[in-house]
């Protein structure tokens, strides 16, 4: 992928590599310590780590005998600002929708009080 907010959404896009970020969030963590909640094996988790590290998501240190990972947050606010964008267009169809709700409740309420109730 070229562009760096598809290789983030792509990322993104797996439920497993959603949590191992939420877990990142906390502070670092070794491979193993990432692993522990998942049923897979490590290389499983590691080939989820790989395309984190590739979306630039996350670091991988080397300190002695363990690589600790660490989130890399920019490439998330890059996908956040982009997001914003669609969230004002939808908050203001809403408020546009909200508006034309009101406009016909009230003309339905005028258009009960002009007409008389007939019972039978």
């Amino acid at each position: 992928m070229s562009d760096r907010l598809s290789a983030t959404f792509s990322a993104l896009a797996d439920p497993t590599r959603r949590a191992i970020l939420a877990r990142l969030a906390l502070g670092e963590a070794t491979v193993n310590e990432l692993a522990e909640p998942f049923d897979m094996s490590l290389p499983a988790v590691s080939k989820h780590l790989k395309v984190l590290e590739k979306a630039q998501l996350i670091t991988r240190g080397r300190e002695a005998q363990w690589r600790p990972c660490k989130l890399k947050a920019a490439p998330l606010k890059d996908a956040a600002s982009w997001i914003e964008t669609y969230r004002r267009y939808w908050e203001q169809s809403f408020d546009r929708l909200e508006d034309y709700l009101r406009e016909v409740q009230a003309k339905g309420r005028v258009a009960k009080r002009g007409k008389p109730v007939h019972k039978s």
